[in-house]
């Protein structure tokens, strides 16, 4: 059966839409602003010609009733007054008429200020009907920015508590001294101003861009809303390149526009990511509180889709109602194991420097239910029910659906300093019961990663996969049984046959996924599997492996990839992505990715960069390559840790 087409984007962890599928969001037929504010005025315009007769009219009988109401409502005692008594019923003579006298005036004051009044509206009501359209735009603007400086004056009244900042080390330079890499590294910086000068000129405050259309993108995982998905996405890797007038142009947006109290559905997974991620990272590397701040703001916005019955979150929720729902695809209404499994990083970070524990309790209780399930063949299905905590399908991928969660389970431990030792164990596991079911060898000596399927493993490996090569570099330190080696040199395998499926094609650029089967090697058969989005899975792996390693090849695999990139999926507008990867005359997509500037350019840039530059005894990188400061916290625990024990 094949996956519908309408799913969430992703840089990584779910698989996307083949290219010219429809992504959009659904939008409700509306009026203009503009239009519904006139007819407002027209309709308020009558209304009060209406009141106004109603009152002023020679009528007697209106008049009547209008005086019983002043007499039954802001004068409750005139009748006691008029019979000269006190409202204890005392008479006091001679007093009568000139309450009477006095009621009168009274009456006609009223009179004379509601026509005041009303007169007042109907001259603004003709003032605001002789305006132009854009001049009735720019009064409204006017006040939609009134309410959004209100609103954040309301959120920076409420400081967050100090915290020490962990230290940073290597957040800029990276220099690598030899003048041919320097080169290459200028060329992926050149890269990287073309994308955000595009999408600076063509669909600034939108959340992608279209890059041949030249205007603003967006897809069903950021809902119907404008959140300027590229502007926190690429926030951090224009910091440590140095592009700093580019920088403050994503800030001052930020500081200005960027607003979550909107009615919009958004991936719960990919906000969390892209935006708390981002946010963070450009937070820890600049300094710059508004960042915190922000990511706080919208940390709380997410935590409704964590009410169900186990704990684990809704893929979506509306940011203003607090509804959450799972995706329609996503077997019988099931959470997705790679997108609530892939909290953990960025929840710890929020409980560090908010001090609310809810954050940490969140996603550990995560853990604590996958630890008491029982897992087939030791493996981790992809879907799990959130109201009932069973599995759904017996579906285990290390790509799309369940990859990004075991990437957590490793970084998790990483990120506490190595003393996270439950869930180093836990990934250990995970790892020993993939290689055992999952792993092979093609009949050509390619090690790939299959998909478990209903019993029998798919020999068929997709192009998010291939970060599972620096995964296991990565993981390689620390391993049981002195295995570091091992997985060392399985990353290295994993690392060589993702390099095969980009050298096999046309362009030199990878399909999305790729078989093992029927004399084939390393080679999409269908055709919406031979695309290329700008994915940095491949990329990512190389330069883990340099990291380790050391050995020139990853970098040579890497300016081949960027060199192909920059030929074949750069146009005017910026960078688009491909439709067939073994077409010499390929067609494009037309979308720039946001991740494209967060992850792909980054990870090639730090391929061409010292190893000083982000060092990973000092930093994670989660599965956005957003990075988070190792927390050297020694035997102390986060607010909350022992909420759940």
């Amino acid at each position: 059966m094949t996956t519908p087409a309408l799913l969430p984007l992703s840089g990584r962890r779910i698989p996307t839409l083949a290219p010219g599928a429809s992504s959009f969001p659904h939008h409700r037929a509306t009026l203009r602003l503009s239009e519904k504010f006139i007819l407002l005025l027209i309709l308020s315009a009558f209304i009060t010609l209406c009141f106004g007769a109603f009152f002023f009219l020679p009528d007697n009988s209106k008049h009547k009733r209008f005086d019983l109401a002043l007499e039954d409502v802001l004068i409750p005692h005139i009748d006691s007054n008029k019979e000269g008594k006190q409202p204890g019923g005392q008479i006091i003579h001679g007093q009568s008429g000139h309450d009477e006298h006095r009621h009168r005036e009274d009456e006609e004051n009223l009179r004379s200020k509601i026509r005041a009044d009303h007169e007042q509206v109907l001259e603004e009501a003709k003032e605001k009907l002789r305006k132009s359209r854009e001049e009735l735009r720019a009064e409204i603007q006017t006040e939609k920015s009134k309410v959004a400086q209100d609103m954040k004056k309301k959120d920076s009244s409420q400081p967050l508590p100090p915290v020490p900042m962990p230290k940073l080390v290597g957040i800029n330079d990276g220099d690598p001294g030899d003048p041919e890499v320097k080169e290459k590294r200028d060329k992926i910086r050149e890269m990287m101003k073309h994308a955000w000068g595009s999408y600076r000129q063509y669909g600034w405050g939108y959340n992608e861009l279209k890059p041949l259309a030249k205007k603003g993108h967006s897809t069903n995982i950021f809902g119907n809303s404008q959140l300027g998905a590229t502007i926190v996405d690429a926030l951090d890797t224009l910091y440590m390149m140095g592009l700093h007038s580019e920088f403050k142009d994503g800030q001052e947006w930020i500081e200005q526009n960027l607003d979550f109290s909107v009615n919009a559905e958004v991936s719960v997974f990919e906000v969390n990511i892209r935006f708390i991620g981002g946010l963070l990272a450009a937070y820890y590397l600049s300094g710059q509180e508004v960042f915190k701040l922000k990511a706080v703001q919208l940390a709380e916005k997410l935590l409704p889709a964590f009410n169900t019955p186990t704990g684990i979150p809704w893929a979506m929720v509306n940011l203003k109602s607090g509804v959450g729902r799972n995706w329609g695809w996503a077997s019988a209404g099931s959470s997705i194991l790679a997108e609530f499994g892939t909290l953990h990083m960025e929840f710890v970070h929020l409980t560090y420097l908010t001090g609310n524990p809810t954050y940490y309790q969140k996603v550990m209780r995560i853990r604590k239910l996958l630890a008491k399930m029982d897992r087939p063949n030791g493996l981790y299905p992809n879907y799990l029910n959130p109201r009932t905590g069973r599995w759904g399908q017996h579906h285990t991928s290390v790509g799309g659906l369940g990859d990004s969660f075991y990437e957590y389970l490793l970084k998790a431990w990483l990120l506490s300093d190595k003393t996270d030792i439950e869930a180093r164990k836990t990934y250990d596991e995970a790892i020993e019961a993939i290689e055992r079911h999952l792993i092979r060898k093609s009949s050509g000596g390619l090690t790939f990663i299959g998909e478990w399927k209903t019993g029998h493993l798919e020999r068929k490996m997709g192009h998010l996969t291939c970060f599972a090569g620096g995964m296991f570099a990565l993981g390689a330190d620390g391993s049981p049984n002195d295995k570091a080696g091992h997985y060392l040199q399985l990353g290295a395998e994993i690392a060589h046959t993702c390099h095969e499926s980009y050298d096999r094609t046309v362009l030199k650029l990878g399909p999305e996924a790729f078989k093992f089967d029927s004399g084939l090697e390393a080679i999409a058969v269908r055709q919406n599997e031979k695309y290329y989005i700008l994915r940095p899975e491949v990329i990512e792996t190389y330069w883990y492996m340099w990291r380790f390693t050391h050995d020139p090849k990853y970098r040579q695999w890497g300016w081949e990839a960027a060199q192909a990139i920059d030929k074949y999926c750069r146009v005017s507008g910026g960078f688009s992505g491909v439709k067939d990867v073994y077409s010499s005359n390929p067609t494009y997509d037309d979308v720039q990715q946001s991740f494209f500037l967060a992850e792909t350019l980054k990870y090639l840039y730090l391929l061409f960069s010292s190893d000083d530059l982000l060092p990973l005894e000092n930093w994670v990188f989660n599965t956005e390559a957003h990075p988070l400061p190792v927390l050297h916290l020694g035997n102390l625990t986060l607010p909350g840790s022992n909420a759940l024990q």
